[in-house]
């Protein structure tokens, strides 16, 4: 490894397994310290030892992102223990079950609760974040979703609001020298997908993408790893789709 993020922290909310963990590793490996923060302390565990196995630093921060205080608390935390933050990744989200099926009938809470994870949540941790992200002239990286483009249940349309924040973001976070983009990928194969999607399903999603092979969380951390690189410096502003050419973005599980 190069060890090109030596001397950087990265903050990953979702961190416990899947692709936050893919985020975890991938910035741990190049020397960066990670913070990670999740609902899951055993998962976060089991992270922050693989992030040292493989020659990185971390520590571990319980969180629910539906939830102000925690949130506010957080990043009260991060600003506490730490002079700057590089790169906070907003990974944690709800994407299984009813909020990737259901769009009728959910009632007023749960679409509330739905958007204050999976959008309303990153901001307000960006906020917290905001005068550490300031001195390393830090990266925002939202996750957003192949979902976003063609919404067609209450987790696309909580993307698709997320890459409206995205873009104000960027926008009002500019004068801190904060960039701030979206990652949107499509299926990708993580445990989470897998115990959430029928087998049958797998090859009609596949038959979507022009690239014949199933994503994985690792093409999505190497993309956050470019983004938040000297390399990927001058890209802002905007939502990047990782997700093997899907020609049909409004799929349902």
């Amino acid at each position: 490894m190069s060890h090109k993020f030596a001397g950087k922290t990265v903050l990953v909310t979702g961190g416990a397994a899947g692709l936050g963990r893919a985020y975890a590793l991938k910035f741990g490996a190049e020397g960066a310290h990670v913070i990670l923060a999740d609902i899951n302390a055993e998962g976060m565990a089991e992270t922050k030892a693989l992030v040292e196995a493989v020659g990185g630093t971390a520590e571990c921060h319980p969180c629910d992102m539906s939830d102000e205080a925690q949130i506010n608390a957080l990043g009260a935390a991060v600003i506490a223990g730490h002079d700057k933050l590089d790169v906070l990744i907003n990974n944690a989200g709800l994407h299984l079950g009813e909020i990737a099926r259901g769009f009728f009938g959910l009632g007023q809470a749960k679409w509330q609760y739905y958007f204050a994870v999976n959008t309303i949540g990153p901001l307000l941790l960006a906020e917290a974040l905001r005068p550490a992200l300031a001195k390393a002239k830090g990266l925002i990286i939202n996750k957003s979703s192949m979902a976003s483009y063609q919404p067609q249940s209450a987790y696309g349309i909580t993307k698709a609001s997320l890459n409206v924040f995205t873009h104000a973001m960027a926008s009002q976070f500019a004068v801190d020298e904060i960039r701030c983009v979206a990652i949107a990928p499509g299926l990708m194969e993580t445990p989470a997908a897998k115990g959430g999607v029928a087998d049958e399903n797998w090859a009609r999603l596949l038959a979507m993408q022009a690239v014949k092979r199933q994503g994985t969380a690792d093409d999505i951390a190497n993309l956050g790893l470019f983004l938040a690189s000297d390399e990927g410096s001058f890209i802002n502003n905007q939502v990047l789709l990782c997700d093997g050419g899907n020609q049909m973005r409004g799929f349902r599980m």
